[in-house]
């Protein structure tokens, strides 16, 4: 059955529905805006979409990334001391949305970010003609989202909330009504950065998220993962997508004077991606 939130016309949806005729895992790949420098960030999605990615997943630098690691961490201060702002990295986007016009494009930003520029509804509404097709905020609280959630909905966006491991069934079922475009699993407790291998929590954690949202949202993993094992355990776990995100930006920050940047990051993408069919081989 086709796994998707109800949005309508939403390009998250659109993957989730072609993923699902093939049952493949849908491969989302992040980068953070900026870093090294905006010209790179461009030509790296260019990279990422030809080795596979099926969706982008985009950083605004934020001062204090309360869910992130070191690795995304060092890459935001980075770009903040190359005076990378929301607005620079929303020209980003919009440049990246026309020359990919059906690629699925998320911002993953903290709140303070989408409120201070000029209010919430005013940056959701920006995003949207740029092309942005949902948000990520780790520290938007479920609770307190009633606004956040409306404005976002009403602009036919999505509103992808965090649920962790230990999310209690009460919140979870919360979290997942008020989810579109996919209910993010975070796969350790703590920050993201690279795990060398998961706990068997992990996926008790994914069957229980499943059983609960069941085929009214896809849900996609993220925190750690980095190798192709780590993939089809999550995947065999019933995971319906994978998030790639401080392995990419490893490789960046190891490769950033290589002239084999690009063959290096296509490399490690085109290897996940292949991992993300392993559902139907």
């Amino acid at each position: 059955m086709t796994r998707t939130s109800k949005l309508s016309n939403n390009r998250i949806d659109a993957i989730f529905r072609k993923l699902s005729e093939t049952e493949a895992c849908a491969l989302i790949c992040y980068l953070v805006a900026g870093y090294p420098n905006i010209r790179v960030s461009e030509m790296l999605v260019d990279v990422l979409v030809k080795a596979g990615a099926d969706i982008i997943e985009i950083g605004i630098p934020f001062s204090d990334p309360i869910a992130d690691g070191p690795t995304i961490q060092a890459a935001y201060n980075d770009a903040l001391k190359n005076k990378v702002t929301p607005a620079k990295c929303l020209e980003l986007v919009g440049r990246i949305r026309k020359k990919h016009p059906d690629l699925p494009i998320i911002l993953m930003t903290y709140s303070n970010i989408v409120l201070k520029e000029g209010g919430l509804k005013k940056f959701v509404q920006k995003s949207k003609e740029i092309g942005v097709d949902g948000f990520i905020l780790p520290d938007m609280n479920i609770d307190e989202a009633q606004l956040y959630i409306k404005v976002v909905s009403e602009a036919g966006l999505a509103t992808i909330f965090l649920a962790s491991p230990n999310t209690k069934e009460i919140r979870l079922k919360s979290i997942i009504s008020n989810s579109r475009g996919f209910l993010y699993l975070i796969t350790v407790y703590g920050v993201t950065g690279v795990q060398r291998s998961f706990k068997d929590f992990t996926g008790q954690a994914i069957r229980r998220v499943k059983r609960h949202s069941g085929t009214k949202i896809p849900v996609v993993v993220g925190f750690g993962i980095s190798k192709p094992e780590h993939v089809r355990y999550m995947i065999n776990s019933g995971a319906d997508g994978i998030v790639i995100a401080s392995a990419i930006v490893d490789i960046i920050r190891t490769n950033l004077e290589s002239p084999r940047l690009n063959r290096k990051v296509e490399s490690f993408v085109w290897t996940m991606k292949l991992a993300c069919h392993s559902k139907s081989s």
